[in-house]
């Protein structure tokens, strides 16, 4: 799919987007100053210490502390309040997530189970034949395996160098086929 703007527009609107931001940027850190500025008007006036004697700045050193007490009580409770909206939030987004079912879920492990108690517990008391899968299995005798094979041991140098060249071929060839054969 090909883009309708070629690159060069796109570079272009991109710095003057970027321009426009950083405009609105300088702008709301004016605004915040000035917001500030004009809080800070209402709410402290400015001090007159000139001309008062002792007891008069004693006076206003009380008022100012009795001020700062209100204002960090205020600051404490906000405070304290802030913190218990987070663990508030923290606990109901864990309800949530328990609601939802997001757990971890467990590797399943490996149970065994026969076929006679598998068929009960999918068919209940109606299940009455017996599946014995192990009866149905062809027994092998070991001993005869063992008669079949004859072990011959000796020495193996002749046995490399009757074996060598197109002769060794045909008597292995022959000798496979012979016991079948019997």
């Amino acid at each position: 799919r090909k883009s309708k703007i070629t690159a060069s527009r796109k570079l272009l609107l991109k710095s003057l987007m970027l321009a426009k931001a950083k405009e609105e940027w300088d702008q709301e850190i004016v605004d915040k100053q000035s917001e500030k500025e004009r809080y800070l008007s209402e709410r402290i006036t400015p001090l007159h210490t000139s001309g008062l004697s002792l007891s008069q700045l004693q006076d206003l050193c009380r008022e100012l502390h009795e001020k700062v007490e209100i204002v960090d009580e205020e600051r404490y409770d906000i405070e304290a309040k802030c913190n218990h909206n987070t663990r508030e939030i923290k606990d109901l987004k864990l309800k949530v997530l328990d609601l939802r079912g997001k757990f971890k879920r467990p590797p399943l492990r490996r149970v065994r189970v026969s076929a006679d108690a598998m068929l009960r517990a999918l068919l209940g008391s109606k299940h009455k034949v017996s599946m014995d899968l192990r009866a149905n299995l062809k027994s092998v005798k070991k001993e005869d395996t063992e008669k079949e094979r004859p072990v011959e041991v000796g020495d193996w140098r002749k046995n490399v160098e009757a074996m060598s060249g197109m002769e060794g071929r045909k008597k292995m060839f022959d000798a496979a086929k012979s016991p079948t054969g019997q």
